[in-house]
C-alpha cells in the first residue's frame, strides 16, 4: 500500500505517514511541479522505535548481532525526510515532537510560515505507530483503559492507544486564487501555551488549555459564542477530562457549544492525533456534521457540562475549535473555519 519494496527497513511510523501524505497531496490536486516546491512540517512522538525495538534484544545479548539498518530510522526526523524524499517535496522541511500536541503544532507552524510569506504551500500533519515502549509507558502511568475509553464520563478509567497518520495541504490565499481552487476549510486561529504543571499531567484548573483556546479565538477574531463545535482532546483519563472540561466551562461559561472527543473512534494516536482530528474537523465543516462522544453514560460530578452523544447531520458548522494537549502541559488549539 505504501509502494515500498519488500526488505526495506522502514519504520511503521514512516510508512503510515507516507500513505496519508500521498493522499493529501492527491486530494489537494498538486501537479508534480507544484509538489516539488511544497514544504513539509511533520510530527511524531516515537519516531522509528518500532524498528529499534527489534534490534536491541539481539544486540544486547551479543553486540555483533542485530541489523544496524533497523535503527537508522529511529529519530523523529527520519519519517519527515522519508516522506519528503518519496514524494519529491523539496521545500522547507522540519519535524516537531511535543508529545500529543505534536501534529497540531505542525499545522500551526505551517500556517505561520504561510502567513509570514515563507512559503505558498506546505504539507503539515503527523504520524505515529504503536510500540512496546508506548504501551508499557502508558501502562506504567496507570492510565490505560482495558475496555473502550469513555471521555468525559464520571467512571472513565483511561485512554485507548491507537496509531495512524493525518496530513493536510495548506496553501496561501494568493496561491488558491491563482489556481481558482475551492479550499475545504481555513485555519483562522491557533495558539500554543505551556502550563508546566507536571511532566505528564495537565493543571487541574485547566489554565493552559483555557489560555490556548482563548488566544486561538482571539487570533481568529471570533467570540466564544461563534464556535459551533469543539473537537475536544478528550483522552478519557481522570486528569485530562477534568482539566479540559474546566477550561471549556471557564471560556464558555454556561453556554458551551456541542463538544465531543473522537478518540473512542481512533484511539489516542499521540503525535498524529492533532492532525487526524483536524481532518475530522474539516469533514465536519464540509459535511455539516457534529460527531458523537461514544460510550458516555454518566455526567462528571466536577463539571456542569456534558458532551454531545449523537451524530448530528445537516448542521450549520462555521467554526470549530480543535484541541490537542500534550505531556508537560504543552497545550495547542486550532480554529478551523468555513472559507
Amino acid at each position: 500500500m505504501a509502494g515500498i519494496k519488500p526488505g526495506w527497513e522502514i519504520s511503521r511510523t514512516a510508512l503510515l505517514g507516507l500513505i496519508a501524505a500521498r493522499e493529501a497531496i492527491k486530494e489537494a490536486g498538486l501537479s508534480a511541479v507544484q509538489a516539488r516546491g511544497c514544504g513539509v512540517v511533520s510530527a511524531n512522538s516515537v519516531g522509528g522505535m518500532d524498528r529499534s525495538e527489534r534490534f536491541y534484544p539481539d544486540f544486547l545479548t551479543n553486540p555483533s548481532r542485530g541489523k544496524l539498518r533497523s535503527v537508522k530510522g529511529h529519530e523523529c526526523g527520519f519519517s519527515t525526510d522519508f516522506i519528503a524524499s518519496q514524494l519529491e517535496l523539496h521545500g522547507f522541511c522540519t519535524t516537531i515532537s511535543t508529545a500529543c500536541s505534536s501534529s497540531a503544532n505542525s499545522i500551526m507552524f505551517g500556517a505561520r510560515l504561510i502567513k509570514h510569506g515563507k512559503c505558498d504551500r506546505i504539507l503539515v500533519g503527523g504520524c505515529d505507530a504503536l510500540t512496546r515502549f508506548t504501551i508499557n509507558g502508558f501502562a506504567s502511568l496507570k492510565i490505560l483503559d482495558p475496555e473502550g475509553c469513555r471521555p468525559f464520563d464520571e467512571n472513565r478509567s483511561g485512554l485507548n492507544l491507537g496509531e495512524g497518520a493525518g496530513f493536510l495541504v495548506l496553501e496561501s490565499e494568493s496561491s488558491v486564487k491563482a489556481q481558482q481552487k475551492t479550499p475545504i476549510a481555513e485555519i483562522t486561529g491557533y495558539a500554543n501555551t505551556c502550563d508546566a504543571f507536571h511532566q505528564t499531567a495537565s493543571s487541574p484548573d485547566g489554565d493552559g488549555a483555557y489560555q490556548a483556546m482563548r488566544q486561538a479565538l482571539q487570533i481568529a477574531g471570533i467570540a466564544p459564542a461563534q464556535v459551533d463545535y469543539i473537537n475536544a482532546h478528550g483522552t478519557g483519563t481522570k486528569n485530562n477530562d477534568l482539566s479540559e472540561g474546566r477550561a471549556i466551562e471557564q471560556l464558555f461559561h454556561d453556554s458551551p457549544p456541542d463538544f465531543s472527543s473522537t478518540k473512542p473512534f481512533t484511539g489516542h494516536t499521540l503525535g498524529a492525533a492533532g492532525a487526524i482530528e483536524a481532518v475530522y474537523s474539516c469533514l465536519a465543516l464540509k459535511e455539516g456534521l457534529i460527531f458523537p462522544n461514544l460510550r458516555w453514560q454518566s455526567a462528571m460530578t466536577d463539571l456542569a457540562i456534558t458532551p454531545n452523544l449523537e451524530l448530528k447531520r445537516g448542521q450549520a458548522v462555521r467554526h470549530i475549535l480543535s484541541n490537542s494537549f500534550g505531556f508537560g502541559g504543552n497545550d495547542s488549539s486550532l480554529v478551523i473555519s468555513q472559507c
